[in-house]
């Protein structure tokens, strides 16, 4: 399998790889925090917070699923990895209706929840194919 089918991509000039899905997560992320940090002040400890806190924390769940080394000869280590990466899938869940909720409150506009929708829903499917991916493999 080359890089492309397992969703990796280089980055900077040496031979390190990320995951196209933590690449996009961390865009997720970084659009968010540039979004809520132009919300208006009374929601800057409510849906603010909690919207750049749930993005990290869907960021951290790929990170810590890419760092759990799994065989297919290692049940708990797959189950591990599974684990993190349902909880990020959860995460993006939780920032879409969080988002939904910020957007209805004018906490930010409603083509910055659009946008934030979009980036979402390309997460959630390379988590899920991720996910898929892994089964596949640890499968053989």
């Amino acid at each position: 399998m080359d890089s492309k089918t397992i969703g990796m991509t280089t980055r900077g000039t040496g031979n390190k790889s990320e995951l196209t899905v933590i690449t996009k997560t961390k865009a997720l992320c970084s659009y968010v925090m540039t979004v809520t940090d132009k919300s208006p002040k009374r929601f800057r400890f409510t849906l603010v917070s909690r919207m750049q806190n749930t993005a990290l924390d869907a960021l951290e769940n790929l990170f810590l699923a890419n760092e759990v080394f799994a065989t297919g000869a290692n049940k708990e280590k797959i189950e591990e990895r599974i684990t993190y990466q349902r909880k990020a899938l959860i995460n993006f869940k939780l920032l879409g209706y969080i988002s939904q909720l910020a957007m209805e409150q004018n906490c930010i506009l409603q083509k910055q929840y659009a946008q934030i929708t979009k980036q979402i829903h390309d997460c959630r499917n390379l988590t899920g194919a991720w996910i898929k991916s892994d089964r596949n493999r640890f499968r053989s």
